[in-house]
């Protein structure tokens, strides 16, 4: 089963430092550079798990992330937040909201990240995987 990751990221460098590390690490990657974009995506092409930037134009990412978990067909897919902003409020209210992890994108470089994503994405497949018991 191949992983699939979706990246809601307007910065046009940031999307392509990260689509580099993820397509390096054997994810196949799908570009959104807004909200609107991705929830779009996010339903199209069922992806193993979403990158979401917070701040960006059209709809942010927490206006994202509440409709990504109100959306049957998309609300399973864990999602990591991503931001150069570290108030407490911001990742508090995104993982009320149902985000994964809250990740301060100057706090890690791109491979952290991509090894961040690899284990939520391997505890997810791991967690489908129906008990022999």
């Amino acid at each position: 089963m191949s992983k699939k990751v979706l990246i809601i990221e307007d910065d046009q460098l940031i999307q392509r430092m990260y689509e580099k590390i993820f397509t390096f690490e054997k994810f196949e990657v799908v570009l959104a550079a807004n909200g609107q974009e991705g929830l779009e995506l996010a339903r199209t092409v069922s992806p193993t798990i979403i990158l979401l930037d917070v701040m960006m134009p059209v709809m942010n990412g927490i206006e994202v992330l509440e409709k990504l978990k109100l959306d049957p067909a998309t609300k399973a897919i864990p999602v990591i937040m991503l931001s150069n902003l570290a108030g407490e409020n911001d990742i508090e209210t995104a993982l009320s909201k149902g985000a994964v992890k809250y990740i301060i994108k100057s706090e890690y470089d791109p491979k952290q990240i991509a090894d961040m994503v690899e284990e939520i994405t391997a505890g997810y497949t791991r967690n489908d995987v129906p008990s022999t018991s």
